[in-house]
């Protein structure tokens, strides 16, 4: 049985995947890093965007859905400014929005192997 904390994260969790979703983000994966010591999050949510914009895009889509739709307040991103790379630190959840150059460069899926993979379909 999951507590109503657990509830809130997940629900948040699928909240930003559909907000990436909005913008056709693609290669979306959940990683639970729930059972891995010493962490600095629960979950990653890691995509990408085809270009650039895109990832911007979706970046800033995140931030107004949470904003407008769930007064989320507690949202600090960093990486806009160039777009390769842009990170989102929700606490619980980490959101890394990538070009796919930088995606391949950085690995995140391989340096955090041994957590709960969950991939999800473009649509």
């Amino acid at each position: 049985m999951q507590t109503a904390v657990e509830e809130n994260v997940d629900e948040l969790n699928d909240f930003v995947i559909d907000a990436i979703r909005d913008i056709k983000g693609k290669n979306i994966v959940k990683l639970d890093l729930t059972d891995i010591e010493d962490t600095a999050t629960d979950y990653f949510i890691i995509a990408e965007g085809e270009s650039t914009t895109q990832v911007n895009a979706i970046a800033a889509n995140i931030r107004k859905r949470l904003k407008e739709e769930k007064d989320y307040r507690n949202i600090h991103m960093t990486g806009t400014s160039e777009s390769k790379w842009v990170l989102i630190d929700l606490f619980d959840t980490i959101v890394h929005i990538f070009h796919p150059e930088t995606r391949a460069y950085y690995e995140l899926e391989d340096l955090w192997s041994d957590a709960r993979f969950t991939e999800y379909q473009d649509i």
